[in-house]
């Protein structure tokens, strides 16, 4: 049976990006159940999330929501990416099934996380979009594992441009974004130098 998630960040009180979690929790439904009822998460849905950050995960299935749970959120620090080759993973679906991504995480070695290179691009690490700056602009992977809320809410502010990016592309870049529903855009970067091959 598929099970599909959205995390979302509430920021003392605030229901962040709500309608893009609302737009890619109706798209994967219609996707997979057509005849499906578009639901509407709304801000009522998350009480007593009024202090700090917090991160809702949502799960949700074909007849509905089936789960809600709230922690207090803390960022991972990342200081180095591995990258890693893995040409037939697919995540186009935010599932709860993730057993993929954690297997080529554990490829990581010393690095604090994994960029993925998917038949010669860069997508994704294992928990966010990324982007890079080459002094001018910030671009982000046109074809990313997943098409995050954040990234979707970046683009359409016109912050980002996307392209295709190769790793012998780096070299074109000084700094690396990691973001997400719950990593704020600027909230964690490192420079290129430390993507380690």
């Amino acid at each position: 049976m598929c099970r599909f998630i959205e995390t979302i960040r509430i920021d003392n009180g605030r229901v962040c990006n709500l309608p893009y979690h609302n737009r890619r929790l109706n798209d994967t439904r219609a996707h997979f159940w057509p005849e499906s009822t578009p639901l509407q998460l709304s801000d009522h849905l998350f009480p007593g999330c009024k202090a700090g950050i917090v991160k809702a995960r949502v799960v949700y299935g074909e007849k509905g929501i089936e789960d809600a749970s709230y922690s207090s959120y803390v960022m991972r620090h990342v200081h180095s990416l591995a990258l890693i080759q893995a040409d037939d993973i697919d995540y186009t679906y935010k599932s709860t099934g993730r057993e993929p991504l954690n297997r080529l995480f554990a490829l990581r070695g010393v690095c604090d996380d994994i960029l993925i290179v998917k038949q010669g691009l860069l997508t994704d690490t294992s928990i966010a979009n990324i982007a890079f700056y080459n002094g001018t602009h910030w671009y982000t992977p046109a074809h990313p594992l997943l098409k995050g809320t954040k990234r979707a809410a970046l683009l359409e502010e016109g912050i980002l441009q996307e392209k295709d990016i190769r790793p012998e592309n780096l070299s074109s870049f000084s700094t690396v974004r990691l973001f997400n529903a719950m990593i704020d855009w600027g909230e964690l970067e490192l420079p290129v130098r430390n993507i380690i091959p």
